[in-house]
């Protein structure tokens, strides 16, 4: 059992991806080529933004957004400590502070309740991280925000396809980024990301900032970076997409299947109102989670932990803020266990996974009932 099938998913798109790559063969613009463009409009008309911008990474998203903000050296972002460690690292890369606010335990989230007093002269902005597929609260997040005259960059490398009150992830704030690593529930086969934004200005700036500060060939007009996402990778997240809703659809439907045989039998970072998930992980909390793993690891079960160590308990971030300050994302770094997802993923699969998981936690299994029920 794969714990994300890539294999699965690419033999499903085969003939299109491969249609995809060999048009890019043939016609050799391998750098800013007229798929990065096509990309670029299906990407922005998907989200509602006004602006897309595909760019190198996840990671490289995040860094040119903060650039074209303007942030650097005593400015300060707060943001989570439950995250990959690219969120923290890009505002360390320009020379500002992370400023890290505790998690909601309920969806392991940033905690909106938490922001606002530690809003000080220096902050610049706020970075949200929509975790494990679905967006954080950021309604009270852009609330906040909008008192103290701040932007919101939603790093959402693990949301894209997802939706808060009805509006898609990374269309939720001054800007929204995501990546399209290759487990990503829209991923290429390498690394790539994207910038979105309505704001022209910032859009602009953007996508000078990609091609090392050009606003035209040899015309630099600000500090950049070589941020472009490659044509190639653009060919492939185009050929993805034309399964991508089927394929969440999917996700949805393997999540509601575990749901069913786990819930009130072992503890599952939930869903928050008015959001739907892309299910990027399915992330289960639970108790002697080394044991948990090594039962499933001898039934031939995967599992990951997504992260076992918060950031600001990194040995290179720990100088920047108290190690007690987020309890919460200590905790649950301590119980969280990502269990095998994906679109390929059957339901007999799920039902295996969740039975040895149950059986290993010595929580009593489903009846008969139960088990015959089944949305995949």
């Amino acid at each position: 059992m794969e714990f994300i099938d890539l294999k699965a998913q690419y033999h499903a798109s085969r003939e299109l991806i491969n249609e995809r790559i060999q048009t890019v063969l043939d016609h050799g613009q391998y750098i800013m080529g007229p798929e990065v463009g096509e990309l670029e409009t299906r990407l922005a008309h998907y989200t509602g933004a006004r602006h897309c911008i595909t760019v190198a990474s996840g990671t490289e998203a995040l860094v040119i957004a903060l650039m074209a903000l303007g942030i650097g050296p005593g400015d300060e972002v707060i943001t989570t400590p439950f995250t990959f460690i690219a969120t923290a690292e890009a505002i360390v890369l320009l020379g500002a502070k992370p400023v890290f606010a505790d998690i909601d335990a309920a969806t392991c989230n940033i905690d909106p309740s938490l922001i606002e007093a530690l809003v000080t002269p220096r902050t610049r902005a706020i970075m949200p991280v929509s975790l494990f597929g679905q967006p954080a609260d950021m309604e009270a997040i852009n609330a906040i925000a909008s008192r103290h005259g701040l932007a919101v960059v939603e790093d959402a490398a693990q949301s894209f396809g997802a939706t808060y009150h009805g509006k898609k992830s990374c269309n939720l704030s001054t800007i929204g980024c995501t990546s399209f690593f290759p487990s990503k529930p829209l991923g290429c086969y390498g690394d790539g990301g994207a910038i979105f934004t309505s704001d022209d200005e910032l859009a602009q700036a953007m996508r000078e900032i990609r091609v090392h500060g050009q606003s035209r060939r040899y015309v630099h007009t600000r500090i950049g970076v070589g941020g472009r996402m490659d044509t190639l990778q653009c060919a492939i997240v185009l050929a993805k997409l034309e399964r991508f809703e089927w394929e969440l659809h999917q996700r949805a439907k393997l999540a509601a299947r575990y749901d069913a045989l786990l819930s009130g039998r072992i503890g599952r970072v939930g869903r928050g109102a008015e959001r739907t998930s892309v299910y990027a992980q399915y992330t289960v909390v639970v108790a002697e989670r080394e044991r948990l793993q090594a039962h499933l690891h001898a039934a031939e079960i995967p599992t990951a932990v997504h992260y076992p160590v918060p950031v600001h308990r990194q040995p290179a971030y720990a100088h920047l803020s108290d190690p007690d300050c987020c309890p919460v994302a200590v905790e649950m770094s301590a119980s969280v266990m990502s269990l095998p997802m994906g679109p390929y993923l059957s339901a007999a699969s799920a039902d295996r996974v969740a039975l040895t998981l149950l059986d290993a936690a010595g929580v009593p299994l489903p009846g008969s009932g139960e088990l015959a029920y089944s949305t995949c």
